[in-house]
């Protein structure tokens, strides 16, 4: 057996104003699950979009070889011949189309251009049974969760013939157990003699699963360590990632809490907006005070997001009911307009689909919420926009090069970044936060987590949703428990750990 299966050499990849890769060298054996770990921007995407030939061959520097052979893939189908299949962080699936349409899509089971359709369903019937997914195959993607199409990938790359399967961001929108299942399946394929390559930031699980890891720091390769071999910690890798120590993972905070609600939801409920007999928020009752931030807690499908979004200008649900109150006085948003002039603002957990608009600059996208601020007789002042958004961009430390990037070319951490000085641009009193670091590294986690605690310090207050716990302990002064649309539970943060917020967030009952 060959001692690698893939080396890449020298691989050096240049964009306008920014090398993403510099000099890149990685070595995988064959049969192991090898990590690939850095900060956003680090080059992980950008290493295995060369590989996979996203970017093709004459677009970089540096060499492939795969099973001992050179390859210059011109694009993914090339790649895909060889055996060798990427799983993109952002889901490749069409949710009109069946999941046996969607794994055999391009690879269809035809003969003399007919498709076979009892033949498709036959092998994706077989897929499904390697992934452990018990679904009918003539379902439609859009009625499956997000951790069932996550296994329909990896199906319909298992009907590609992978030899190298590569998972970029797998578990960042799956609950634990989703999570867990998609790591044991990992472990099962490797049993296989499957040779996968993981990207992730959850040290946890590359520790759980992988036999080697690899570091990139701005573009370059740091180092590998083989975990049979190296006696190696998650401190140790933090401080390759980032260059420097990180000792504490959340920023100490010094604020004061006044003694008064800013923003209050009572008795909230709703229904689900296509099944109008589901109710999906039951009688929810929440407060924070001024420079207070609060943590909702909660499983997937538990309505953390729901009940955001329907506070958020009624952006979710249907039949709400229930009122809110800001500084005391009953407020009623219409819309996401009325929202926002009240002061209230919302992160999306879906910065790509919800938050940004990628093809659009670091500047247009920071004022798009507030451009009355860069107006003079509802004529936009180019000039004060510039400023504005610049002065944004240093505040909250945006990587990028100039303001008139577009910003599907920044790294997740300063999408992320973008957002949230969208927002501060609004100038809001409350500031509702879902997911706000997911899918980023550690070290753009405690850029984004300074940023709140200042939010906070200055007055704001801040409702946060996470999947974390520890990052809601971390973080927030109280934590509500939500489960089945319902508040189960309202804890102090030193009277409170993962285990009994877990309790609450699966038990119907209220504190």
């Amino acid at each position: 057996m060959a001692e690698s299966i893939l080396e890449m050499k020298g691989i050096t990849k240049t964009f306008p104003g920014v090398k993403a890769l510099d000099n890149v060298n990685l070595s995988v054996k064959p049969g192991e699950i090898h990590a690939l770990i850095g900060e956003n921007g680090a080059g992980k995407s950008t290493l295995m979009k060369v590989l996979s030939g996203v970017h093709p061959y004459g677009t970089y520097e540096g060499d492939i070889l795969f099973q001992d052979t050179i390859c210059n893939f011109k694009n993914i189908n090339e790649s895909e011949e060889r055996g060798i299949v990427i799983i993109h962080q952002e889901l490749a699936l069409i949710p009109e189309l069946s999941i046996a349409e969607n794994i055999f899509l391009g690879n269809e089971q035809a003969v003399k251009g007919v498709i076979n359709w009892n033949e498709t369903i036959i092998e994706t019937r077989k897929l499904l049974k390697k992934v452990g997914l018990k679904v009918d195959p003539q379902e439609l993607i859009k009625n499956i969760g997000v951790g069932q199409q996550q296994l329909v990938e990896i199906a319909k790359a298992l009907s590609k013939k992978v030899k190298l399967l590569i998972l970029d961001e797998p578990t960042a929108a799956l609950n634990e157990d989703d999570s867990e299942n998609l790591l044991n399946l990992l472990l099962e394929f490797k049993k296989q003699g499957m040779t996968s390559i993981l990207i992730s930031h959850k040290l946890k699980e590359l520790f759980k699963v992988s036999d080697s890891i690899t570091v990139l720091r701005d573009g370059q390769t740091i180092q590998t360590y083989h975990l049979n071999e190296n006696q190696i910690t998650e401190n140790k890798i933090i401080k390759d990632m980032v260059g420097r120590d990180l000792t504490n993972l959340f920023p100490e905070r010094n604020h004061e809490i006044e003694d008064k609600a800013v923003f209050e939801i009572k008795n909230w409920s709703a229904f689900h907006p296509i099944d109008s007999g589901r109710k999906i928020l039951d009688d929810v009752n929440l407060y924070v005070k001024k420079g207070e931030i609060i943590g909702i807690a909660g499983l997937m499908g538990a309505g953390r997001t729901e009940l955001a979004m329907s506070v958020f200008g009624k952006s979710y649900g249907k039949k709400i009911s229930g009122q809110l109150y800001k500084d005391g006085k009953e407020v009623r948003f219409k819309n996401v307009n009325d929202a926002i002039k009240h002061g209230v603002a919302y992160v999306s957990e879906n910065r790509k689909e919800y938050g940004l608009i990628l093809i659009d600059s670091v500047k247009d996208n920071i004022t798009l919420a507030n451009l009355k601020k860069v107006s003079s007789k509802n004529v936009l002042q180019k000039g004060r926009e510039i400023g504005e958004a610049e002065s944004i961009k240093s505040k909250i430390n945006i990587k990028t090069p100039t303001i008139q990037q577009k910003v599907l070319n920044l790294s997740g951490g300063n999408q992320q970044k973008v957002v949230l000085g969208k927002w501060i641009f609004t100038d809001p009193d409350v500031l509702i936060l879902d997911e706000p670091t997911r899918g980023i590294d550690v070290g753009a986690k405690f850029e984004i987590y300074k940023i709140i605690n200042e939010l906070a310090e200055s007055g704001k207050s801040i409702i946060m949703i996470s999947s974390e716990l520890p990052e809601l302990i971390g973080m927030c002064d109280r934590i509500y428990t939500l489960n089945e649309g319902k508040i189960t539970g309202d804890f102090e943060k030193d009277r409170v750990d993962q285990e009994k917020l877990m309790t609450y967030m699966t038990h119907s009952w209220r504190s």
